[in-house]
């Protein structure tokens, strides 16, 4: 099979016999790259667990070191003591009956709404319009 000179280049940097430490790895990929975008890189690993057994399951999560680059606006739906909580926490809106009109007018200029169990009766009179956007 015919190759292009960029990809005879960048074979010529790897040995295909050597296994390389993860740092040395990323170091790799960096130099073989040779596309005008950000390129993409896949990692398969081979843990050596029976995914059958409830006590070898791999599970976690990956918090990215830059984010996502998005911020994510929140309304929370609560009232009492709890509206302290929400405001602490970092809430953009604390829903109140204003809030509800709005809703049921169209306006959404939020990503996440939460709501508090005391609040479910006013959220789910709200369910035509909060439904169909997620």
């Amino acid at each position: 099979m015919k190759h292009g000179k960029k990809y005879n280049e960048s074979v010529k940097l790897i040995d295909s016999a050597k296994l390389y430490e993860v740092g040395e790895a990323c170091d790799l990929v960096c130099k073989t790259a040779t596309a005008k975008f950000d390129e993409t890189v896949e990692l398969h690993v081979r843990l050596g667990v029976d995914s059958r057994h409830a006590d070898q399951q791999v599970r976690g999560a990956v918090v990215l070191p830059n984010g996502t680059g998005k911020t994510v606006r929140t309304l929370v739906f609560t009232k009492g003591e709890k509206i302290k909580e929400a405001q602490d926490a970092g809430s953009d809106y604390i829903a109140d009956d204003d809030t509800v009109k709005k809703i049921q007018d169209g306006w959404m200029d939020v990503d996440v709404v939460i709501a508090s169990p005391d609040m479910m009766g006013v959220v789910g009179r709200l369910g035509k319009g909060l439904g169909p956007r997620g």
